[in-house]
């Protein structure tokens, strides 16, 4: 038996283009239905990494070491995207490449990016509301939830720019790893494909509009109790932060900067660079 090789970049773009275009003629049911899955894959992943890093991000001195722990155990939702198979938002700004060679057109593009936006929304929300329907972020008194809200509030707050140029940051590294996982030979090579990419950008504090659609309702969720608004009182928000993070300020504050950021990062940071490198010329 022959082993099989990585695939070159070359290869790579040549199967990411491939799979742009079986992406493109999906039917919208099961588009939809693989894109909620891509949702909650994505919002398990922050759910786990929260719950896994909470007691260190509440202390300054341990900060960082949270991070490293959040970031660990958050890209076990990239990793069961790539491995189990589901469409997600960010990762399909990967099909532009398929666009640039002309084989998909720019309709087809954008249906697929409007139904699997909506569809990662509702499967990241609806985790959202299982998991503080469920009891589990009043943890430690509250002060799992209270660090949703922290963290909320914190991105909710961003500039718009500044949510943007984060944003790019993270989905390079996002589809980077769908990239390299693509010419991966092995489940395992895929795993820690995924896996690396996703550390760093939680590592890095960048912004993921999927993540975000966990993050952002859970923690509009957790602030409807008295007990986990009281722990982030007591971490240093104030009730006017609290009172202020709302579902159209987190909409239009962070989701609407930070997708824009995704796309540039997924689709000309990773797919028009190499597309431009490796790309077919065409013969004279």
């Amino acid at each position: 038996m022959t082993a099989k090789n990585h695939l070159t970049p070359k290869e790579i773009l040549k199967a990411t283009n491939a799979t742009g275009i079986t992406k493109s003629n999906l039917p919208i049911f099961p588009m939809f239905i693989l894109s909620i899955i891509a949702g909650a894959f994505i919002a398990f992943g922050a759910a786990a990494s929260n719950m896994g890093s909470y007691n260190l991000l509440a202390n300054p001195d341990s900060f960082g070491l949270g991070k490293v722990v959040a970031g660990a155990i958050f890209a076990s939702g990239l990793i069961m995207v790539v491995c189990a198979g589901a469409e997600l938002f960010t990762g399909n700004s990967l099909m532009t490449i398929a666009l640039l060679n002309r084989e998909i057109t720019l309709g087809k593009l954008l249906r697929n990016w409007l139904t699997v936006y909506i569809g990662n929304a509702i499967g990241s929300i609806f985790i959202a509301f299982m998991i503080f329907y469920g009891d589990i972020l009043t943890a430690s008194n509250g002060l799992l939830g209270a660090i949703g809200i922290k963290i909320a509030v914190g991105k909710a707050s961003l500039p718009f720019m500044k949510a943007f140029w984060l944003a790019v940051l993270c989905n390079w590294l996002v589809c980077t790893g769908v990239w390299m996982a693509t010419g991966a030979d092995s489940t395992i090579g895929k795993i820690f494909s995924a896996f690396f990419p996703i550390w760093a950008f939680v590592l890095g504090s960048f912004e993921h509009c999927v993540a975000n659609m966990y993050y952002g309702p859970s923690a509009l969720f957790a602030k409807t109790s008295p007990q986990i608004c009281q722990a982030a009182v007591n971490l240093g928000l104030s009730p006017q932060a609290i009172d202020n993070l709302t579902w159209s300020n987190f909409f239009l504050n962070n989701l609407v900067p930070v997708t824009l950021g995704n796309i540039v990062g997924g689709a000309i940071c990773v797919g028009m660079f190499y597309w431009l490198v490796y790309r077919e010329k065409e013969s004279n």
